[in-house]
């Protein structure tokens, strides 16, 4: 073999060696993730590894009962991405947690609602007065639970709030402890089956205090990681359109939702109500005015400029932030409507 040749050879290798090596970088890459049991497409992406294979990334999963602790451990550093409801993030905004909403999960319509036990005497909302209420605090349902006894005339001092995660409530409500919740699926589902919803998110929402659950980052990971966020929504939106688009015939042996029952808890047959009660919606509707787009004017800011004004007067923060459009990034939507 000359020595040209020998050099030649030489030089490959080198090529090949670094190649691989950069390869083995960016698929050992780790992001965590955190997510909720809200009955959603996301489920079946993450049970199949769709994102990890789009994307390269080694992602760690950490699935929380609220939003509240979502935020916490996000505000910690010890998650990079998270999903958690307008009510939490807000809250994390008006605290100046380094974050961004980068993706509205799901409009949260009637996916969430105030459920009252039978036999518990309350038939309209003034029976509501010295019941025993659950909610997750800070969260969605807390929100429009607050906002809810606003508008019928009711005060925190009227009603006993008990601040319970989703799997407590399900127990309590079990035991008899409590004489209504407000909360989501899998409990919703629960206890639907011993009670009577009294008002939904949908209404409440209609009424002026619109509610939704959304995607958000460290502004510093999605800076730094930019295409990564870009591909993760990106295959949210793909499994959002696959279920859209057999939503009349989804059933409870569809392997997306054996998946979302597997991840979120439940069965498979509650899947497909619970999801029904959602609107997941697609990168345009994301980026109209509705939501993300438009910027102090666009819909998701000024919901999470509206929870955080009630938040303040429910003394739940202690101060406003000037803007919170900036706490909404519409970029790596863009960044997927553009592709």
């Amino acid at each position: 073999m000359n020595k040209l040749l020998k050099n030649k050879l030489a030089t490959t290798a080198a090529v090949l060696s670094t190649l691989l090596c950069s390869t083995n970088v960016l698929a050992a890459k780790e992001v965590t993730i955190g997510y909720q049991g809200m009955f959603n497409p996301m489920k079946y992406a993450i049970d199949q590894k769709m994102v990890e294979e789009k994307t390269g990334y080694e992602i760690k999963w950490r699935k929380f009962d609220s939003g509240a602790r979502a935020i916490t451990a996000m505000a910690a550093g010890a998650v990079d991405m998270t999903v958690a409801g307008s009510s939490p993030i807000a809250s994390a905004a008006s605290n100046g947690v380094d974050m961004e909403l980068v993706w509205v999960m799901e409009n949260i319509a009637d996916a969430e609602a105030l459920v009252v036990k039978n036999g518990s005497g309350i038939s309209s909302p003034a029976d509501l007065k010295g019941k025993r209420i659950a909610v997750p605090f800070v969260s969605t349902t807390h929100f429009h639970m607050l906002f809810a006894l606003e508008q019928f005339g009711l005060g925190e001092k009227d009603v006993k709030l008990i601040n319970m995660q989703p799997n407590a409530i399900m127990a309590a409500w079990q035991r008899g402890d409590i004489d209504g919740a407000f909360i989501w699926d899998p409990a919703l589902g629960s206890i639907k089956q011993d009670g009577s919803v009294l008002i939904t998110s949908k209404q409440l929402s209609a009424w002026g205090k619109p509610t939704f659950d959304g995607l958000i980052s460290s502004k510093t990971f999605a800076s730094e990681n930019s295409a990564f966020v870009t591909e993760f929504i990106s295959v949210i939106a793909d499994v959002d359109a696959q279920y859209r688009d057999n939503k009349e015939t989804f059933s409870p042996t569809d392997p997306m939702a054996v998946s979302v029952a597997k991840l979120a808890g439940g069965e498979a047959e509650g899947v497909v109500e619970a999801m029904s009660l959602y609107e997941f919606l697609d990168v345009d509707t994301q980026l109209s005015c509705q939501w993300l787009g438009c910027g102090v004017e666009g819909g998701a800011t000024q919901a999470l400029q509206a929870t955080s004004e009630f938040l303040l007067k429910e003394k739940k923060i202690s101060a406003l932030q000037p803007d919170y459009s900036v706490f909404v990034n519409p970029s790596y939507a863009e960044a997927l409507q553009a592709q």
